[in-house]
């Protein structure tokens, strides 16, 4: 009877232990899950960057899988389970866990791009082809960690990929062509996502992504426009958003022969002025000015340069201002003359 008793005691110890393992592994991993990342938390709280924010909002979650798959390895390893199962189970955990690594690390660098981006203002642009080649680069990473953690070896597959790679590269020219252009255009920095650019073609609109073969340009009527990066770079494109963001507004006018320029010039630097400050979009500290350009045919014509600090912010500067001079006009007696051919007879009775 005792011998049973013992033997019985022996089994529940034996299947209990895993158990034990396996509860004790999650409580100190849960433990250590929560002073980490409360120190981690406090830590990014004092930093400045952003990159440290995104470093601990990527481990949170996926902490808790880690402690588990540590809790199942560490459970099989003390239970009275075959060898090869084990051995098995151990395998998928290592898949798994460097799999999880690699997804973690992937999104925080694609993250990373994204913070270093918004910060640099647009230095390192975060196109959707910086992100889609960075997550390639590191799953194909991954992978070969993962083949050669099996014992499977990855020199025959590199040769492969390399024997492989030349054959596509010939297949897909123009695919590449776009790639490679794509690249091009990320780091020459003259094209950038966020700009409102033109193209000779006509095209015009704020540049929205950069991918593997196109270049996204979402025009003013919200339409999008796919232009071929190929073709990106060898178009003359103007970007109203280089040097900086600011440009002229040039709104041409003219009045009548008998106006007193110099009152023009006063009452339309004045309504210039009172439609940089009280538009959105102007300039407030710039200041007005207009430039006589000739005599023309029945006006005397100028230009009136004002400021906006965008592109598409001159449209709204020129109704207001056009608006608000035609009523300051009206009021001062000051005459925008219809387009009109007078024909002078005394000069011509002179002339004979």
């Amino acid at each position: 009877m005792g011998f049973f008793l013992d033997l019985l005691m022996r089994k529940i110890i034996e299947f209990s232990l895993p158990i034990v393992v396996f509860l004790i592994t999650l409580l100190v991993g849960s433990i250590f899950r929560r002073v980490l990342l409360a120190r981690l938390r406090r830590w990014s709280e004092r930093s400045k960057s952003k990159v440290d924010d995104v470093i601990v909002a990527a481990i949170s979650g996926p902490f808790n899988i880690w402690c588990l798959m540590l809790a199942i390895y560490l459970a099989l390893e003390v239970s009275p389970a075959p060898a090869s199962l084990i051995r098995i189970c151990g395998k998928v955990l290592l898949v798994l866990g460097i799999a999880s690594i690699t997804l973690v690390f992937s999104n925080v660098t694609v993250n990373v791009i994204k913070v270093y981006s918004n910060r640099s203002g647009g230095v390192l642009p975060a196109a959707s082809i910086t992100q889609n080649i960075s997550r390639i680069t590191i799953f194909t990473i991954g992978i070969l960690i993962i083949l050669n953690s099996l014992g499977i070896s990855i020199t025959p597959i590199l040769a492969t990929l390399g024997v492989g790679g030349l054959a596509v590269a010939l297949a897909l020219q123009e695919t590449l062509s776009n790639l490679f252009a794509g690249f091009h255009v990320i780091a020459a920095h003259q094209v950038r996502i966020g700009d409102y650019v033109k193209l000779d073609s006509g095209e015009e609109g704020y540049v929205i992504d950069i991918n593997w073969r196109t270049t996204k340009i979402r025009m003013l009527p919200n339409n999008v426009v796919l232009v071929p990066n190929e073709k990106l770079i060898k178009s003359i494109v103007t970007n109203y958003y280089l040097p900086d963001k600011e440009m002229a507004v040039l709104v041409n006018l003219g009045v009548h022969y008998n106006s007193d320029l110099k009152k023009v010039e006063e009452l339309t630097c004045e309504v210039a002025k009172e439609t940089m400050r009280e538009t959105p979009g102007g300039v407030p500290g710039f200041e007005p000015f207009i430039r006589y350009g000739g005599f023309g045919d029945f006006s005397i014509n100028f230009t009136v340069i004002l400021r906006a600090k965008e592109f598409v912010d001159q449209y709204l500067i020129k109704h207001e201002f056009i608006k608000r001079l035609h009523e300051r006009y009206k009021k001062e007696g000051i005459i925008i003359p219809y387009p009109i051919r007078a024909v002078n007879y005394d000069q011509e009775k002179a002339g004979q």
